[in-house]
């Protein structure tokens, strides 16, 4: 009884884990949708009033979702990300989180342009290898 109790327990922390990486994709493509959906560059994003913050926004939960996952100590999920992006990620939060007005533009830009598809690409890579093989 007490084997099946910790796979359960393990089960459950693996969807868990899981659901937060589907929440970072799903911030991923709601960044894409505002950008393509307002059919704006870029450049024209990060500056546009309405959509700058929503940006900033999802760019943190993006941030949040890996540190949940670490204080959850799913480092096998963790792992299968690179650490520059990781840092990346959680410095650029901090940025915004403390010092909003001042961030530089082109931070920005080079999150979206750069770190967020290569987090996606790895988070869906994640996803399908996970659905493919039993919970380990």
């Amino acid at each position: 009884m007490w084997h099946l109790k910790k796979e359960l327990k393990k089960i459950c922390c693996m969807s868990k884990a899981l659901d937060r990486v589907k929440s970072i994709i799903k911030s991923i493509e709601d960044i894409e949708f505002v950008l393509y959906g307002a059919d704006v560059k870029i450049t024209e994003a990060i500056e546009n009033r309405i959509i700058k913050p929503a940006i900033r926004m999802h760019i943190v939960k993006i941030s949040e979702q890996f540190s949940k996952l670490k204080d959850d100590n799913a480092f096998k999920i963790l792992e299968k990300f690179s650490s520059s992006d990781l840092k990346g990620i959680n410095a650029v939060r901090n940025y915004i989180a403390h010092d909003y007005d001042s961030i530089d533009d082109n931070i920005i830009e080079d999150v979206i342009r750069y770190d967020l598809s290569n987090i996606k690409k790895d988070a869906k890579k994640l996803l399908i290898s996970k659905s493919q093989s039993p919970i380990s």
